[in-house]
Formats: C-alpha cells, structure tokens, sequence
C-alpha cells in the first residue's frame, strides 16, 4: 500500500453496510492526468494508489507530487466535506501537525464536484504528498510508541473545537456501535472465536454503554492503524505524517485513543505492556479522566471485536479480496485472546499505574 492515500470506509446510511459494500470510482491514468490538469493546473503523470474505497492517484510534476483523489459517490459530499474541513481546521490550529494539506483548485475552491454514469456527485481534491514510511514497514521502539501516543493526542487537541454539520454521521467501524455487532457474529470461524467477542460485548454493555453520554465527545481521527502513520526512515522515532482522514467521526475521545492502543498491544504477556508507552504519552499531552481509564480495557477490547466481525463479514462477502480485507485480523485475534487472558480489574489497575491515576 503507498503512503498518502485513505483507506475511506466511512458509513453513511443506517446499517453501516452499504457504503462498505459500494465498489470504487473508475478513472484511468489518463482521465488523472486530465483532472489534474484542468481542475489543479497541474502537468504530471499519474499512477493509481490502491484503496478499497476511492480513487486515488500520486501526480508526479516538475515541482514534486500531489495526490488527487475522487471520492466514492456512495459517500455523501458533507461526510467527504466534514475531512476537508478538518484538515483545514489543523492547519489553522496547529499548522506544524504533520497531515495533509487541501489544495485549491484553479477555481479558487477545496472541492470540485464531478457527476458519475448515474449522475451522483464525486468529490474531486488535491492533497499534499507527504514524504516517510509507513509504520507498518519500520521497527518498532519504545521512543517511536511515545512519539506516536503524543501525535495523536496533539491531533485530538486541535480537533475539539471543530464543528460540522456531519457530526451525526454512522460509521460501522465506531466503537460506540460496539453494541451492534452481535449481527455479524454468524459469520466468525470457530466456536472459541465467537466466544470472545461474545465476552467483548458483553463487557461493553455492561460497562460502557451505561456512561457513554458522560464521556468527552468530540471529533477524532478514528483509525491511527499503522498503515496511517508515517515515520521518518533516518529516524524512525519521529512521526513524519498522519494520513487517511476517512473514518472521521464524532465520538467519545476515549475511543480515538482504544482503536490506536489496539495497534500497540503486545503479542506476548501482559498486551498492554507496549501500548503502555503509547497510552501514557498521550496521557501525558492531554490527561485523560478516571473514567476514561476505567474504561479503556473495555474499548480496546471492543475495537479488536469491532475489526474480528466486520472483517469476517466482509471476507464472507468479497472472497476474492479476502487477504486484504484480513491483513489486521490476526493482530485483533491474538490481542482478543491476551484480553481474555487478563482479568478487567488487573488491567484497569495497570493502566491507573501507568498514568499516576
């Protein structure tokens, strides 16, 4: 997968499903070229970026590249819209965050509107190239966890203030839908595998939803996997960019914070041994409440669930794409089994520790 591009599995109708299950724009390298050109004013040559969701192409140029992208008709423009201006309300608030910047076009706008075959409107943008590797590809380290739980908590700093019409907004992939997912339980493999989400979601039920509403709520980021962060290859420690704006949603804070950790659960042990790094940076820039640490076992426990059932679904559905859609499932099984393996009240303990609490 090339850096600079948004894996985009935002939801917008009801059930979630839909918006999954709608196929990408086409666009050949000629059409790119040709948007690029009479939209951007740029004169380059394109190359498609891979995405389940949009299309995405790198315009190379004599000044560097862009990445121009056209948004999935099935995503209604003021979802598209509530990431533009998100990135535009970073670069206000904090312009030295390593994201993208939303270029305007020869019209002097962020947003260009194009009509598909069926005249549904696509969402034309250009973005900034960021240079750096992604995560996924470096060695990991204890300075890296810190500097990565600091930038997303920097991140979540400079969204709080932001507003936009699409707050209301359903993405599948929300923790706070967690409570939802028993539907795709008949699609995981294997009555053990069934059990401990079953376990996840029962935890939740009982302990999140009840105090969901007294959360600080805000929009997030959402999916700071480690496909959407890029470091710096000299110096792998240092965070050169976070991408992918997507899964964009307004939601307790907490949760942005459950979906990274996930990401940084140890294999071995004690699972939030090395996220401990993570979690206490980002605790460090901006603190979190007793309620918060109460019920991050929970969340992060609920987005491992969230990715074992929406992934067995979906790999049910597409089998042709299959190794793709479960690239992040054995990450999620294996901390799923680890969560079951630590009492609730031994994690909640560890986590108070860990942040002076």
């Amino acid at each position: 997968m090339d850096n600079n591009l948004s894996r985009g599995q935002s939801a917008t109708e009801s059930s979630g499903d839909g918006q999954l299950a709608a196929p990408p724009p086409v666009f050949s390298i000629g059409e790119a070229e040709a948007l690029a050109r009479d939209y951007f004013g740029l004169i380059g040559t394109a190359s498609p970026l891979t995405s389940e969701r949009d299309a995405n192409f790198r315009i190379m140029h004599g000044a560097g590249s862009h990445v121009l992208k056209v948004a999935n008709p099935a995503e209604a423009p003021e979802v598209t819209n509530l990431q533009t201006m998100a990135l535009l309300h970073i670069e206000r608030v904090d312009p030295g965050m390593p994201v993208q910047r939303v270029l305007r076009s020869v019209h002097g706008r962020h947003e260009e509107i194009l009509k598909d075959a069926q005249g549904r409107p696509m969402v034309l943008r250009l973005f900034s190239y960021l240079e750096g590797e992604p995560l996924s590809q470096m060695p990991r380290s204890t300075a890296q966890r810190r500097a990565i739980g600091s930038a997303l908590a920097r991140l979540g700093l400079a969204l709080r203030d932001l507003s936009h019409p699409a707050a209301g907004h359903e993405l599948v992939w929300d923790i706070k839908h967690a409570g939802r997912l028993r539907q795709y339980l008949p699609y995981i493999e294997g009555d053990d595998r069934r059990a401990l989400v079953e376990r996840v979601l029962t935890a939740f039920d009982r302990h999140v939803q009840p105090v969901m509403s007294s959360l600080r709520w805000q929009f997030v980021h959402s999916d700071l996997n480690p496909s959407n962060v890029l470091v710096t290859k000299e110096r792998p420690d240092e965070v050169a960019g976070v991408l992918d704006f997507g899964d964009m949603v307004h939601t307790p804070l907490i949760n942005d914070l459950a979906v990274a950790a996930s990401y940084q659960l140890g294999q071995e042990g004690n699972p939030l041994i090395e996220a401990g790094d993570f979690i206490r940076a980002y605790h460090e820039t901006n603190p979190l409440t007793a309620l918060e640490l109460e019920l991050l076992y929970d969340l992060i426990g609920a987005r491992m669930a969230t990715t074992a059932c929406i992934t067995s679904w979906r790999a049910a559905r597409y089998p042709e794409n299959r190794d793709y859609i479960l690239r992040n499932a054995p990450r999620a099984w294996a901390g799923l089994k680890a969560f079951a393996d630590m009492p609730r009240a031994t994690a909640q303990d560890y986590l108070h520790r860990l942040c002076g609490a």
